[in-house]
């Protein structure tokens, strides 16, 4: 509508100035006169105009004849040919500037303009692996699902154009929701192109979220020959995909085949935490307590986590608080001022109801990083050294709005999760959680995550209070 609203003030504007300029001609006085075989024309100032416009018409008009008849002349000497280039050149001029003006249009956000401009090329060029492109592309812009679903169908009946109809389908199904088509249109895409890397990007992402391990594996391994994942890079997610596969065999109660993955994803990535803890809880269940403690050892080393001390406790389930504090020397021996080492070793000597070791152990850890895990764990060691209530308060008090510690937080978008998973729940991004502090620490209330894990098996002390050990399913509760 405001489109066809300009073209008329722009018609009744240029008539306006022509009428106006034509009044002012009329009005300037002389003219010119033209003798031709004996006679003499006078033309007024406004005829001139005319005549020389109509000069330049007749020129324009004579060139393009001229080039006809050249036409026609090839055309009657055998170039069958000739005569249907003649027309078919202007024809495709006239198409290649109006793809042209559309793509700009396009280019620009101008989305109905390129319409109409794609609209006018398919008219004059007759390359629909072209204009439908065009179209396509412009009635997306436009919001026009409907036309554009048609015009990419159109584009999967031609080889050349196949790969594009079937990915602007899959966008357009992506965006829609619909995973199901989108799914099995991305795979389709990867079957006709599997080096292009948006392609391969998208598969790998449907693909996990429909816990398509081994295709997604596959995938991962396209990614790597095309060049698009450095092999480092691509070692790290084959860990984590042989993980999340391991769980799924685990869960369709195979455990001979769940244990070998397990073992596999610690070999390709030793530093991922989940997959050394299931990879040792392998090795436990086979007996084998060597392997098991040098696999927790080396991803301790590389990053120290409470999960992986829980699994070390698994080893020997059944110790006293004094052989696991002296057993689990091995574990921590090379991260003797990491936090979450000194958190371990206070936990352990609380066990052992040595409250003044605990203390010792978690040192100047409250003044520089306290967490809500530590100073709980001062406030249980005010109580087993008989410390009054008031004290002990204090301490859980400065916990409740402490930092809550690392967590398992997306990279991406920084969303924080309770337990490690290979695709963010927020933003679906693959392989991107990190143990780390939260960027911005939130007021945390004291978990049983934390508190007082598997490590102080059945020996904690009886006097501790029920409100400091807070237990869950990764916790074993404190006998009363």
């Amino acid at each position: 509508m405001l489109w066809s609203l300009i073209k008329i003030i722009a018609f009744v504007v240029a008539v306006t100035a022509l009428t106006f300029g034509a009044t002012m001609l009329m009005d300037v006085e002389g003219g010119a006169t033209i003798g031709v075989a004996g006679k003499e024309i006078t033309l007024s100032t406004l005829e001139m105009v005319f005549a020389l416009v109509a000069l330049a018409v007749t020129v324009w008009l004579g060139l393009k004849f001229l080039v006809f008849l050249v036409a026609a002349f090839k055309f009657l000497n055998g170039d069958e040919t000739a005569i249907s280039r003649y027309f078919d050149r202007n024809r495709e001029r006239k198409g290649y500037e109006a793809l042209s003006e559309g793509m700009m249009a396009l280019a620009s956000g101008e989305g109905h303009l390129a319409m109409t401009k794609a609209t006018r090329a398919d008219k004059y060029l007759k390359q629909p692996q072209l204009t439908n492109l065009l179209t396509a592309q412009a009635a997306e812009m436009t919001g026009d699902r409907r036309k554009a679903e048609e015009t990419y169908k159109k584009l999967l009946q031609d080889d050349r154009t196949r790969f594009v109809g079937v990915r602007g389908i899959m966008k357009q199904k992506l965006s829609e929701g619909d995973t199901e088509t989108a799914f099995a249109l991305a795979q389709k895409a990867f079957a006709l192109k599997p080096k292009h890397e948006e392609t391969q990007d998208v598969l790998l992402r449907l693909q996990a979220d429909k816990a398509d391990w081994a295709g997604a594996r596959q995938t991962l391994g396209a990614k790597l020959k095309a060049g698009y994942l450095p092999r480092d890079v691509h070692k790290r997610r084959d860990a984590v995909l042989a993980l999340s596969e391991a769980r799924e065999i685990l869960d369709g109660g195979k455990t001979i085949e769940a244990r070998e993955a397990a073992v596999e994803a610690n070999r390709l990535s030793p530093d991922l935490i989940p997959a050394a803890i299931m990879a040792a809880r392998s090795y436990i269940s086979d007996g084998n307590a060597r392997y098991a403690t040098r696999v927790l050892t080396k991803t301790w080393n590389a990053q120290p986590h409470p999960d992986i001390a829980t699994a070390f406790a698994e080893i020997v389930p059944d110790e006293n608080p004094e052989q696991r504090i002296k057993r689990f020397r091995t574990l921590t021996k090379s991260t003797a001022e990491h936090p979450e080492t000194k958190m371990l070793l206070a936990e352990l000597h609380i066990a052992a109801e040595d409250f003044p070791a605990a203390k010792r152990a978690l040192g100047d850890l409250n003044d520089k990083e306290p967490t809500a895990r530590s100073l709980t764990l001062m406030a249980a060691i005010e109580r087993g050294e008989g410390a009054e209530d008031s004290v002990v308060r204090g301490w859980l008090t400065r916990a409740l709005t402490a930092p809550r510690g690392p967590q398992w937080i997306c990279d991406n978008c920084q969303h924080i999760h309770p337990k490690w998973a290979p695709t963010c729940g927020n933003c679906g991004s693959f392989d991107t959680l990190s143990w780390k502090n939260a960027p911005t620490e939130e007021v945390a209330m004291p978990s049983g995550t934390e508190m007082l894990p598997l490590i102080v098996g059945q020996d904690a002390p009886q006097e501790l209070p029920t409100e400091i050990a807070i237990t869950d399913a990764d916790v074993v509760e404190p006998e009363k």
